[in-house]
């Protein structure tokens, strides 16, 4: 079966986790990415987070599909080397503090000029202008600027930072979005296109609501927990078995399901519950009704007579319940993938569906920094393994030498 992106191809020059998502998507949908990596030490991400048996687990699957070679950019060999090279590759992802790739003398205007229909996706915490530009940062500072911490956790607590690189991810994600759409326009001209995604105005999206209400009426949101300001009810409410479901009352018929569920037609009339805003200026007492009723249940049970309402509820699962979970098993959320160096592994799968092409994890994240450097250099630029080691030699290329004796 024919891949969605086949035919595509990436030179991945990234680090960490925003850009390398991105790349990792369109790894996913089937495009050949080559991921450049430092000489000996490799990707930060090997190292970063859990570790099993030596190896990074993120690694592991945030650079599958994606083939590792050996190169240190900062040396005038290797930079003259992906000058010759750039014509193989349709899109290049890079994440260096501004000004770092023309200082080597790749920048994008270089790289256009030999090859003018490339497509290059530069990612920072900051984007390539304004008074931040320069300043080091990662997703974590963008969760902060952008205001998504500040309404996140409860009023009489510090703001709460995500535990998981949410700012990241969702960088990752439009960082994929934008290069296919300007891989789109270059099938109608033939242009290449330059993007300038900074990490902080992606995660914007995620607290525009909140963004339009200041502007409009003044309102600044306070950190209410569970809780939202917009709509209730909503949140996350305790069983008599000691786990947790989730509520969201968000439009007015389900509003009313909810509270019918749990208090008949005298509790959808009480004019305390009986718009969205009555709701929203009650939220202590409706969450206290919520909350007694769902204690004289166990959650499945809960959740049963509350679905068969119409209701909008589900679990609060942990990672190990939400594994077991019988709809993340139907729908393949989560595969077995083998490892060569820790063997079976979990990892989310390639989402979303597709009706006509199913792609596919071929392999984990590259077991050796630069295990790929001699097979790709040979096929794409026809160096033979003399050549490679002559770079190797003097220093311009670097972890070839296995691969070549």
């Amino acid at each position: 079966m024919k891949a969605l992106l086949d035919g595509i191809r990436v030179l991945d020059m990234s680090t960490m986790i925003a850009a390398p998502t991105t790349a990792s998507l369109l790894a996913d949908y089937g495009a050949e990415v080559v991921k450049v990596e430092q000489p000996g030490r490799g990707d930060f991400v090997r190292t970063f987070g859990a570790q099993k048996q030596g190896h990074g687990l993120y690694w592991k699957t945030l650079s599958r599909n994606k083939r590792s070679v050996a190169l240190d950019l900062h040396l005038p060999g290797v930079q003259q080397l992906i000058k010759r090279w750039i014509t193989s590759f349709d899109v290049v992802i890079e994440n260096f503090r501004p000004g770092t790739l023309e200082k080597w003398n790749l920048g994008p205007d270089t790289l256009l000029d030999i090859h003018p229909g490339l497509v290059i996706l530069r990612v920072t915490a900051y984007g390539q202008q304004g008074p931040y530009r320069d300043r080091p940062g990662f997703g974590t500072l963008a969760e902060a600027m952008t205001g998504v911490a500040a309404v996140t956790g409860y009023d009489d607590r510090p703001p709460l930072l995500p535990a998981f690189p949410l700012a990241d991810v969702v960088a990752g994600y439009l960082g994929s979005a934008a290069v296919l759409a300007a891989l789109y326009k270059r099938q109608q001209t033939g242009e290449g296109e330059i993007i300038d995604l900074a990490i902080y105005e992606a995660l914007m999206k995620v607290i525009e609501l909140q963004i339009l209400e200041f502007d409009q009426n003044g309102t600044l949101h306070k950190r209410k927990g569970n809780q939202l300001q917009d709509t209730a009810p909503r949140g996350a409410y305790l069983c008599s078995d000691g786990r947790w479901m989730a509520l969201s009352g968000s439009t007015q018929p389900v509003a009313e399901r909810v509270l019918r569920a749990i208090g008949g037609e005298t509790l959808v009339r009480d004019p305390r519950f009986r718009t969205n805003l009555d709701r929203v200026q009650h939220a202590d007492e409706l969450d206290a009704l919520i909350e007694a009723w769902c204690k004289e249940r166990t959650r499945d049970e809960a959740i049963e007579e509350l679905s068969n309402m119409g209701c909008a509820v589900g679990p609060l699962e942990t990672v190990d319940s939400m594994l077991k979970n019988p709809q993340i098993q139907a729908r393949e959320s989560v595969v077995t993938v083998h490892d060569p160096d820790i063997g079976p592994m979990r990892m989310t799968g390639v989402f979303p569906k597709f009706s006509r092409s199913k792609p596919t994890i071929h392999w984990t994240g590259p077991s050796v920094v630069g295990q790929d450097t001699f097979a790709v250099l040979a096929r794409d630029l026809g160096l033979s393994p003399t050549q490679i080691q002559a770079l190797n030699e003097t220093g311009d290329l670097s972890n070839t030498k296995t691969q070549c004796d």
